[in-house]
């Protein structure tokens, strides 16, 4: 592998003076609306992507116009909390400088999509004015930390939480780069070269991401990241984490070399030992991951390619002292748990659904504006889900009822009363933003789950919890890989139609039918569903059905993503 040639990002990396590139000069260039190559791939470090509108490129290039660009903003929301008032900035942002919605992602952080170059500095510089950032929200470095928003009230969340933080800030990258460009930073004159103590100059192959998880909830999905941490308590103390690393779920179509992978469980670590690991995991991939190929450079393959013993006895040697066993824990479920729950100090948390994770104003569901009036009065905070949902928490007995009547008044206190496939639906933006999306994600599940809606009252399912997810390519930024019916988008109207995943994302799922156009999917989900009502076990769920009946072959691990897929799967 040394012999291979450096991947291109490699080197942009490398002539980039720590990610400055010629960003600066490319932000006063107004006589196009885009960025040069280099800079687009330096800006994800510091959190936005460069993008056009899709579904305005023909007619564009009819009249000669160059593509509508514009840049998504991700703004890090360290365990998924922000305050009210950093809510009320982001809304007057959304409004102000981006397309009007807020979109909660799947990683708990906030997106702004439609923003035009001449806004880009402005808006950057207002969201670091509200202590939040938009650092290393994307890039070969490690992405925002998520952890449990706290469904189960547990009394360690706060620990949880602080970890989480911790060890975002410990992992952010040094370079004065950022504060330069977007915050008008001095920049410091030195004979001596800057220095990225954790990341160095070419910082590492690949993102990197983090999560931590409180069982008996896995709503942060902890085998499908990179490193992940399980709190392990016992009598409402918290004893410490067990530390998975390998997963992740991006892949190519027609690649078998890429798969989605499920984390190993290697190991225990203290809280006090949690932001050293995490750091010596970042460093083993930075010293060991694959720089020669872009499709092979995540950690996944760097633990497949070595085996979970040999990257436990490397994190062994990088720390110091050695990780302890592993302790038991048990994983119900990935969902959110929705409506109203009391915790132990008589404070009031209200899990909101929001369909896609996009928060914005329609004549019938004022989303938005409602969420506006809620902040302004609200004294707890908000969290956002991995599930692209959102918990107004910490809402005071005396505050209840006025939250109620604004909940009621825009519109939004049913919310939650939805079917629970809907409830356990998670899309990817894809379509018309997103460069890499080969079909509809966010704008088509919708659709789907309603029509599927209708097949699973038929079947008397209405109320058993399906998770569903649909990406617009296999990337896999919704997790589709782990979840029990998984479209992955194909091109358009079409997609690779997954089942099997395990219900708290504990399983890779397996290919049941490639290339399905959109208007076979009903046909070929209905049957399934009541095969699934009539012969399930009590208790079953319907990935483990699905594999019990014989419609998929259980997916072990990455290795074996592409192995043992039926024939009939492949014919269309």
């Amino acid at each position: 592998m040394s012999d291979k040639k450096l991947s291109a990002n490699e080197g942009i990396k490398t002539r980039s003076n720590y990610l400055r590139g010629t960003i600066e000069e490319g932000l006063a260039d107004l006589s196009t609306g885009s960025m040069s190559e280099d800079d687009q791939q330096l800006l994800k470090f510091h959190g936005t992507y460069q993008q056009d509108d899709r579904d305005l490129r023909n007619d564009r290039r009819k009249h000669r116009l160059e593509k509508a660009y514009s840049f998504m903003i991700r703004i890090r929301v360290p365990g998924g909390v922000a305050t009210p008032h950093q809510w009320l900035e982001v809304d007057r942002m959304a409004e102000q400088f981006a397309n009007g919605t807020i979109k909660l992602t799947t990683r708990q952080a906030f997106q702004f999509h439609g923003i035009i170059k001449s806004n880009l500095k402005r808006t950057i510089k207002e969201i670091n004015q509200t202590a939040m950032d938009t650092v290393a929200a994307c890039g070969d470095v490690n992405r925002n930390v998520m952890c449990n928003p706290n469904p189960y009230l547990s009394s360690v969340h706060e620990e949880v939480l602080k970890a989480a933080q911790d060890i975002s800030t410990h992992l952010t990258p040094a370079t004065r780069a950022y504060h330069e460009i977007w915050l008008d930073g001095e920049k410091i004159e030195s004979t001596e070269e800057e220095q990225e103590p954790i990341y160095g100059k070419t910082y590492l192959p690949r993102k990197f991401k983090i999560t931590i998880a409180v069982p008996p909830s896995n709503d942060v999905d902890i085998f499908a990241n990179c490193l992940s941490f399980i709190a392990i308590v016992e009598d409402g103390k918290l004893l410490g984490y067990n530390v998975a690393v390998g997963g992740g779920m991006g892949s190519t179509h027609g690649n078998e070399a890429t798969y989605p992978r499920i984390a190993d469980v290697i190991g225990f670590c203290t809280p006090d030992q949690i932001v050293d690991v995490s750091e010596k995991v970042v460093l083993v991939q930075r010293d060991y991951g694959d720089r020669t190929d872009r499709k092979h450079s995540r950690f996944k393959y760097t633990v497949d390619d070595r085996g979970p013993d040999w990257i436990l006895a490397k994190i062994n040697e990088y720390l110091g002292y050695e990780l302890g066993a592993v302790r038991p824990y048990e994983f119900k479920d990935n969902g959110d748990r929705f409506g109203w729950v009391e915790d132990e100090t008589g404070n009031f948390h209200y899990t909101l659904f929001v369909e896609g994770g996009r928060v914005l104003d329609t004549p019938a569901f004022p989303m938005r504006t409602g969420l506006r009036e809620i902040a302004k009065i609200h004294g707890g905070d908000f969290r956002l889900t991995a599930n692209q949902n959102l918990i107004i928490a910490n809402i005071t007995a005396k505050k209840r009822s006025e939250i109620e009547a604004l909940l009621e008044k825009y519109g939004i206190h049913h919310s939650h009363e939805r079917s629970a496939l809907r409830l356990a639906s998670i899309a990817c933006v894809a379509l018309p933003t997103c460069a890499l999306a080969l079909a509809e994600a966010e704008r088509y599940l919708p659709e789907v789950v309603t029509y599927l809606e209708e097949e699973l009252e038929n079947a008397g399912l209405r109320h058993d919890s399906i998770t569903i997810r649909m990406t617009g390519c296999p990337n896999g930024c919704g997790r589709p890989f782990i979840s029990e019916i998984g479209f992955v988008g194909r091109g358009p109207d079409r997609y690779n139609l997954y089942l099997g995943g395990g219900h708290a994302g504990q399983r890779l799922s397996k290919l049941y039918r490639q290339d399905v156009h959109t208007d076979e999917i009903r046909g070929l989900l209905a049957p399934i569903f009541q095969h699934y009502a009539k012969e399930r076990n009590a208790g079953e769920h319907f990935g483990d059905f699905v594999i019990r009946a014989g419609y998929v072959a259980a997916t072990i691990q990455g290795g074996d993503f592409h192995k043992n897929i039926k024939e009939e799967a492949l014919k269309n």
